[in-house]
């Protein structure tokens, strides 16, 4: 049976040496806008690439506003700041997720708190959100996170949020191009994080976004991103403590010309799901109801975890990437302390899952 994974892998992207899980697709566009910026030597973080990258990710995503950041995990830190999240906060989040959505917790001196999360949209469940809230009157904000690109049911959780007045924070690091309900990932929350690392589905090297429709908040975190200086013509005065965290014009100018590239990017996903759906089936791991998914890493279904194990030793010894999901956050060292409930979900999935190549071919 893994053989023949491989096999059909392998026919798949036509290719015979090694596979990745998600490689990044550039052509000459890329080394246009780059050498552009060069020439200008505006390559840090003042130019015009940047402005004009902001406004294109807020145009697609349909938000008001867009402030670049260095990286996801520092837009993600920015958003739970401005959310008002300090130290001594607890601030709920999924156990299911990448270790950068526990960490900007932690960044402000807060304590992550782990609820479970449904299976099909492999994100925090607003059942059992609403039921740990129900008995906690303690919680700062609320961090889900759109798994591999999958929309969580992030209108239920927002009405959970409102209705015991915790702040949202959405952690859109992989759902670039995801649509819940027609709506764009990241519209729902006061401020939403997705990644441009160079492993999504479109790349900036590093580097990530802030997504407001609020103009004074989006304002105010651009103002934080630049060490909070105030602009003058010559001197240097800053209004409190900031952070060097606006993304390099260069990074920008990369982003552009991945992104003239993002509607085909998003229609070949989608033509990747349907054949590994064919292939696969039931194990297939599809976009959840109401959802449209970018498929940024498409994934499967394994019977348990020795199999998930055996699969994954046969893959990657026969040079196709795959890799499980991640360790649940509370089995990690530096959160197996924190409060969690019941993550029976959560773990059921980390037995099973396991991603399989997901790169754009073009």
């Amino acid at each position: 049976m893994y053989k023949d994974v491989v096999d059909f892998i392998r026919k798949t992207y036509n290719r015979d040496d090694f596979i990745a899980l998600h490689e990044p697709y550039f052509d000459n566009r890329e080394k246009e806008l780059t050498a552009q910026c060069i020439d200008s030597t505006f390559v840090s973080s003042v130019g015009k690439f940047v402005t004009e990258f902001e406004e294109k990710i807020a145009d697609f995503c349909k938000v008001k506003r867009a402030v670049a950041c260095v990286n996801g995990t520092n837009a993600l830190h920015l958003g739970l700041k401005l959310a008002g999240v300090k130290e001594g906060d607890k601030v709920i989040t999924q156990p299911l997720t990448f270790i950068a959505t526990a960490n900007a917790i932690r960044y402000c001196n807060a304590e992550p708190v782990f609820v479970d999360v449904d299976k099909d949209t492999l994100g925090l469940s607003p059942e059992k959100l609403e039921d740990y809230l129900k008995k906690h009157n303690d919680i700062k904000a609320v961090v889900p996170m759109h798994t591999f690109g999958h929309p969580c049911r992030i209108d239920e959780i927002k009405q959970v949020c409102d209705k015991y007045n915790v702040k949202l924070v959405e952690d859109c690091a992989e759902s670039l191009g995801s649509l819940y309900k027609g709506t764009h990932t990241g519209n729902w929350a006061e401020g939403s994080a997705i990644s441009f690392n160079g492993n999504k589905i479109i790349t900036t090297g590093g580097g990530g976004m802030l997504l407001f429709n609020d103009e004074k908040l989006a304002d105010y975190a651009k103002h934080l991103t630049t060490q909070a200086k105030i602009p003058h013509r010559w001197e240097f005065r800053h209004s409190e403590t900031g952070y060097n965290y606006r993304m390099p014009n260069i990074n920008a100018a990369l982003g552009l010309a991945q992104f003239e590239k993002l509607d085909k990017f998003l229609e070949k996903k989608r033509e990747l799901a349907k054949k590994y759906e064919a292939f696969f089936g039931d194990s297939f791991v599809k976009e959840p109801k109401n959802a449209h998914s970018n498929y940024w890493l498409q994934a499967i279904m394994l019977e348990n975890r020795a199999q998930r194990d055996e699969f994954l030793k046969y893959t990657n010894d026969n040079n196709v990437m795959t890799r499980p999901c991640w360790c649940l956050m509370n089995e990690l060292e530096m959160f197996k302390n924190c409060e969690c409930g019941d993550l029976s979900n959560a773990k059921w999935i980390e037995e099973r899952l396991v991603n399989i190549p997901s790169g754009v071919k073009l």
